[in-house]
């Protein structure tokens, strides 16, 4: 097994890896999912309600919070890659996390670490002080890290515990399982608990199950087959973009000899070298002096291999498609802050003693996304299969994704014409807490569109970057969707921000806000971006399974 322990026994002649590592994995990431999900779901409430943050302040603030989390699992997957390996990574970012989450709960404990709450009918309230917000950001900064950290090194960790793929596969199907099921007990019952009881409880629950999950990943240990670091793959491409601007006046040759393809030479199953970008094959071009006598490099930022060149063609190759996946995630993120500030000034009674949370209305999109995946691996993927004789292509799924996110916007604003002139009428526009008199059941169609085009696209996505990386890169392809999902909920941040800037849509009085005008740019911005998307799509090229060289033919207009 590369990269790993090989089967060893312990001391009770049991073998390490397998199946019963499973418990103590799972049981971890329902832990920190729970924990996670308790103070993240509803944050936006707790900034307004406790924190006294106006309503588009702290819907920032939770997009850079999510932006946090969905970011940092690609810089712990390459810390864990080429330094700590996965089980280190994973362990130190639950203590962390442990430490941002006590840090919140103080501020629900402690008198001091919070402003004075607002006096009731009053829209003049303390602002909270520079110590406060010091607490209160350092909290969120390290519940965020540690959150990120954990999230797809368990997934890998977990991975690595099994030989077979059909086993790896089995365990991916039950992970997320696991993940999606602790997601929505989070936004529901803990969310409840701050809501309906306090915020002391709720963050308090948090910090335990946060404990909990940490006290068995430990526990689980002597069980686990630990990862070895393989080096960063990154410094691979790297080198190809250095070596190639180093020899960039280097004529080139269609002989395949005169290039790299490693220690074995070609004797063995060389890649296949595509057309396309010929110009980096200057990195793999053998100069006097690249190779040593013993046929290993000798000066490594001028020669690579010509597996290398090829990775980091492939990367260049769906680098337009990954961009796409990013402005399809953005409209996602705004609505995702938006909905819960309509949920706020919206009646959430289900009957007359039960009223959902305005945190826990995001759980529609959770359980839409669940119950689709279902429907779409039983029902209709074998459905189409019968009748094109041919599995649905990731592409075709990511586009049938694009179009339900479009539709969902479309809704969205809708809803919210509607909700307005329900302000108006009932002269609500210049009451910033009102409630208008208009179920928050309204919400429910646009999130369990956007779920289900989540079903579509998000496996697709997934699909796509494992099929199409690089094999050295099959770790990092997986973590490229918390990377969508982050850089996503940043740029969101900006999006709302320059609204904010150059029109007058985003006042912090919601009821006499204009979020339909911001809903329908969204829908503009859905179509420019498939369209985008249909051109890259049409132009792209799947790998090739064969595997050979094709002609290295460097004519002049196609070096550069």
């Amino acid at each position: 097994m590369d990269g790993r322990e090989a089967q060893i026994s312990n001391s009770a002649g049991s073998k390490r890896g397998g199946w019963i590592t499973f418990p103590f994995i799972a049981g971890a990431l329902a832990g920190l999912t729970l924990a996670t999900g308790g103070w993240q779901s509803n944050l936006i409430v707790y900034l307004i309600e406790v924190f006294n943050v106006k309503s588009i302040n702290a819907a920032q603030i939770s997009n850079i919070t999510n932006g946090c989390i969905n970011l940092f699992p690609v810089i712990g997957a390459i810390v864990a890659d080429s330094f700590l390996g996965s089980f280190s990574v994973a362990a130190i970012s639950a203590c962390i996390s442990l430490l941002g989450i006590i840090l919140l709960t103080l501020t629900t404990i402690l008198d001091p670490l919070r402003p004075h709450p607002c006096d009731n009918g009053s829209s003049l309230c303390t602002p909270p002080s520079t110590v406060q917000y010091a607490v209160l950001y350092t909290g969120l900064a390290l519940a965020c890290i540690g959150s990120g950290g954990t999230r797809f090194t368990l997934a890998t960790m977990g991975a690595n515990q099994f030989d077979k793929p059909k086993d790896q596969g089995i365990f991916f199907d039950w992970y997320f399982f696991t993940f999606y099921l602790a997601l929505a007990v989070s936004n529901t019952v803990i969310v409840y608990i701050e809501d309906n009881v306090s915020w002391r409880l709720g963050f308090g629950l948090s910090a335990i199950t946060n404990f909990i999950a940490l006290a068995l990943f430990f526990f689980g240990n002597r069980f686990y087959l630990h990862d070895k670091p393989q080096g960063s793959p990154f410094t691979g491409l790297v080198r190809v973009i250095v070596a190639t601007i180093r020899k960039w006046k280097a004529k080139l040759s269609s002989n395949i000899e005169d290039y790299y393809f490693g220690h074995d030479g070609i004797a063995g199953i060389a890649p296949t070298t595509k057309k396309g970008f010929r110009f980096l094959n200057r990195a793999a071009f053998k100069t006097e002096g690249d190779i040593g006598s013993d046929g290993l490099i000798a000066k490594p930022w001028r020669i690579c291999t010509i597996q290398q060149v090829e990775d980091l063609k492939s990367l260049i190759r769906i680098f337009p498609l990954w961009l796409s996946s990013i402005f399809l995630s953005i409209p996602i993120e705004v609505q995702a802050s938006l909905t819960v500030l309509q949920a706020l000034n919206m009646d959430c009674h289900l009957g007359p003693h039960f009223q959902i949370p305005a945190g826990s209305i995001q759980v529609i999109n959770l359980i839409s996304t669940s119950i689709f995946l279902t429907i779409i691996d039983r029902f209709l993927c074998s459905m189409w299969q019968k009748l094109t004789c041919r599995s649905p292509k990731s592409l075709q799924r990511i586009g049938l994704g694009h179009v339900l996110n479009i539709l969902s916007m479309a809704i969205s604003a809708l809803v919210e014409s509607k909700r307005l002139k329900i302000a108006q009428a009932h002269h609500l526009q210049d009451q910033p807490k009102s409630i208008v008199p208009m179920l928050a059941l309204w919400l429910f169609p646009q999130l369990v569109l956007v779920g289900i085009g989540e079903a579509f696209h998000f496996p697709g996505q997934i699909a796509l970057y494992y099929q199409e990386f690089p094999i050295s890169l099959k770790s990092t392809s997986t973590a490229m969707i918390a990377l969508i999902i982050g850089i996503s909920y940043y740029l969101s941040t900006v999006l709302i921000y320059l609204v904010r800037r150059f029109t007058g849509w985003l006042p912090d009085n919601i009821n006499a806000a204009r979020l339909d005008n911001v809903y329908w740019l969204l829908v503009v911005g859905g179509v420019i971006n498939f369209g985008y998307y249909l051109v890259c799509a049409s132009l792209y090229k799947y790998q090739d399974v064969e595997k050979g060289v094709e002609n290295l033919d460097t004519s002049s207009d196609t070096d550069k």
